[in-house]
């Protein structure tokens, strides 16, 4: 059986990476796996938000399975997952860095603030709570204060880093590897970073790589627009975004591009690593990101959107004498799949009760059953109870489909990457505009999606802060 190594970002969009086209990014490691491997090049994020994209991850299910519904919340432990399948057929499971599927004390959710700065909630206890991670565990809950982090083992006892957090995490996963080189059993370790995610600030990146971009010219985006960000946070108005994102988003650009090239650098000493330690040849790699960032595009910043910016994700695999170097696939992978199609790739059953399918066959380059396209679930804000953002999407090969309270919008993101045109009302789209309207009825119904507020998950999956139910309960 082959080892695992799974290394993801936090709100790494591919359009900022140079196997891409981005000229300005510093990406040689992430495009040396694109060259080295598979790039799939229409993955993307079931839900574009940091924590319900992991839970999707961990489960093969989509949020209204799971019931990860937003960030801040207790994951469910009844449902099968990625590591305790593999526990149970004999690797040994590692994580490494952020987690933010773990809550204790419950949420006071207009003050996220003081939420993350409960010990209680960052201390992920050894146990059902790490989701089939046992052999090693070095992680947090959250924290993007970069020169401030921290990490937890076995003990509730808060172990600080010295040093810029990326970097510890790569530290501590080069060591973690350099023992597994020595122990005959396989090993899956993932190793989660919290960057590019912002605060974006140049205290918040090392000098050595934030020097490269200082000057460096970055535009607001081609379909930027003004906007406001009340599906983040209800008082983040029209004001707020003229004086606090619009005079920013430049600046931020030119952090959040340090910031991924220190990731970068850090990408690189772990391959390097596998490598010294011989484990390259018997190790399937993986690189991905939980969702984009959309950097003003469409009036909007951050992430929680079906539009290109925030919805695709970066996923490359690599394993020599396996997966054809320098390949392409256009499957439409979407976070569930990811579980299914890891285990099959190193010959684990799939357990029974996930959504995802197996797209094991088009990592190696061959014909078989593919998703039409990924559904998409946007279940209301990031971290307020507030209805009223809700939305569901399609994504195929060629275009993006979605409803959300009072808008159907319908792009074809080939002929329209920025998509400025809204086709929904086309006279001449309008078989089309049907042909989805048909699909993602379809999708709903077997999924049990009612496409309710989210304040109908807080009051009937939610107890004290921790998800107790889905759909299909």
């Amino acid at each position: 059986m082959p080892n695992l190594l799974y290394i993801f970002a936090d709100q790494l969009r591919p359009q900022s990476c140079g196997y891409m086209g981005d000229n300005r990014a510093h990406t040689p490691n992430i495009d040396r796996l694109s060259y080295e491997g598979i790039n799939f090049v229409n993955a993307t994020s079931v839900y574009p938000v940091c924590s319900p994209h992991r839970a999707s991850l961990f489960t093969g299910c989509y949020p209204t399975t799971n019931g990860y519904v937003m960030n801040e919340l207790g994951a469910r432990t009844d449902l099968p997952t990625l590591a305790g399948t593999l526990t149970r057929n004999g690797v040994n499971c590692a994580y490494i860095g952020k987690w933010h599927i773990y809550a204790t004390e419950g949420k006071v959710y207009k003050q996220a603030g003081d939420f993350h700065k409960n010990p209680a909630n960052q201390f992920v206890p050894p146990g059902p709570d790490r989701l089939g991670f046992d052999h090693y565990w070095a992680a947090y809950n959250f924290n993007h204060s970069y020169y401030k982090g921290f990490y937890y083992e076995d003990k509730f006892e808060r172990i600080d880093i010295p040093a810029y957090e990326p970097d510890a995490m790569t530290d501590l996963a080069i060591s973690y590897l350099e023992n597994a080189s020595e122990n005959p059993d396989p090993f899956a370790l993932f190793v989660s970073y919290g960057t590019p995610h912002q605060p974006w600030n140049w205290d918040n990146v090392p000098e050595e790589w934030g020097m490269h971009f200082k000057d460096m010219a970055f535009d607001l985006p081609p379909n930027y627009r003004d906007g406001s960000g009340e599906y983040w946070h209800a008082w983040y108005d029209r004001d707020w975004w003229m004086k606090s994102v619009k005079p920013n988003l430049v600046e931020w650009q030119r952090i959040y591009a340090a910031m991924t090239a220190n990731l970068d650098w850090n990408v690189g000493r772990i391959l390097d690593a596998i490598d010294r330690f011989n484990l390259a040849h018997d190790t399937l790699v993986v690189f991905t990101s939980d969702h984009g960032e959309m950097f003003g595009a469409h009036g909007r910043v951050q992430k929680n959107i079906y539009y290109e910016e925030a919805a695709r994700v970066p996923f490359l695999m690599r394993w020599p004498n396996r997966i054809a170097p320098k390949s392409e696939s256009d499957a439409c992978l979407n976070t569930p799949d990811i579980m299914p199609t890891l285990l099959s790739l190193i010959d684990v059953d799939i357990p029974d009760g996930i959504d995802g399918f197996d797209l094991s066959h088009c990592a190696f380059g061959q014909r078989g059953k593919e998703p039409e396209a990924a559904f998409l679930q946007g279940m209301g804000p990031s971290v307020d109870w507030d209805d009223g953002f809700e939305w569901r999407a399609l994504r195929d090969k060629q275009y993006t489909y979605a409803i959300e309270k009072h808008r159907e919008s319908l792009y074809n993101h080939c002929e329209d990457p920025l998509q400025l045109h809204n086709l929904a009302s086309s006279p001449d789209h309008a078989r089309t505009i049907q042909h989805y309207r048909d699909k993602i009825r379809t999708r709903m119904n077997a999924l049990n999606d009612t496409f309710e507020p989210i304040t109908f998950y807080r009051d009937h999956w939610i107890d004290n802060g921790r998800v107790i139910r889905g759909a299909r309960d």
